[in-house]
């Protein structure tokens, strides 16, 4: 029978946070893939865990991925681990559960830590609906077209962020989405551990003078539906409205429909624009 792939979620920060599940996981199973030996070692010496260890990473992704999947087809069962987190959430361990599934491996996940959902149910922003961005693309023109569409996301939306990348990335967010109400998390789970409820324009001016610490987790307010709907609205209104009517007549739209849409289009009522057109 072949293995089973369990992806593991470990601390962000306090080492408080595995979960019971996952502990006796990494100790039973017959490997651990490590997004950073190095950095996992630590963690697997602190709760005395002696399974094997090897590295699975952006670069080896592929190789190591087959590699990997071969030892589960002969029945081995492995524990993957990101440096942080959950594996899978804007990490290389997305390819091997693909990899895992079009081999027909079972995989299954072990809850825990995530910094995005931690940050956001913390933000005093909306949880209802949310965008989860990760880091904004590194090249140019993928990254103006993220944040281009972005513009109008109503959802909220979670970005992450290194220190040294932080004022230009606010900047950017500043001019692709106006200042928007967000919630800049740091350090989160850690001593230093804060999260700001501002603005854009706040936190550039902050930004300014002080020098940014810790990974970031930025949590931004959604667009207004109500605000968009209201540009939309204020946009018609630098035509007439015998061109609007005539706008849908063009098409075919018969003129009482023409009426109710131009109407829905200004925000008005049919009455008026009827109104207006019989005067």
């Amino acid at each position: 029978m072949s293995g089973k792939l369990y992806l593991c979620a470990t601390p962000i920060g306090n080492l408080e946070d595995i979960t019971f599940r996952v502990l006796r996981t990494l100790k039973e199973v017959d490997l651990i893939a490590a997004e950073d030996t190095r950095n996992s070692i630590k963690l697997l010496n602190h709760f005395e865990i002696k399974t094997p260890m090897t590295s699975y990473h952006e670069y080896n992704k592929i190789d190591k991925g087959m590699v990997l999947v071969e030892k589960m087809r002969q029945g081995a069962n492995i524990a993957l681990i990101t440096d942080a987190g959950t594996p899978g959430i804007s990490d290389p361990g997305e390819e091997l559960v693909s990899m895992c599934h079009q081999a027909g491996i079972e995989v299954t996940s072990l809850p825990g830590p995530a910094a995005c959902i931690t940050a956001l149910t913390m933000s005093g922003l909306s949880t209802r609906r949310f965008a989860f961005e990760a880091f904004l693309p590194s090249d140019k023109k993928e990254r103006r077209a993220v944040l281009e569409e972005l513009k109008n996301e109503t959802r909220t939306m979670i970005v992450y962020e290194a220190p040294h990348h932080l004022l230009s990335t606010l900047e950017e967010l500043r001019e692709a989405l106006g200042n928007r109400k967000m919630t800049l998390c740091r350090e989160l789970t850690k001593k230093h551990e804060t999260a700001f409820l501002t603005t854009i324009d706040d936190l550039l001016a902050y930004y300014k003078d002080s020098k940014p610490l810790g990974e970031c987790v930025l949590v931004i307010q959604g667009r207004s539906r109500k605000e968009m709907e209201k540009e939309a609205q204020e946009s018609w209104e630098e035509i007439s409205i015998e061109d609007h009517m005539e706008l849908y007549e063009k098409q075919g739209m018969p003129r009482k429909e023409a009426m109710k849409q131009v109407a829905k289009d200004r925000g008005v009522t049919k009455r008026e624009i009827y109104k207006y057109l019989i005067q």
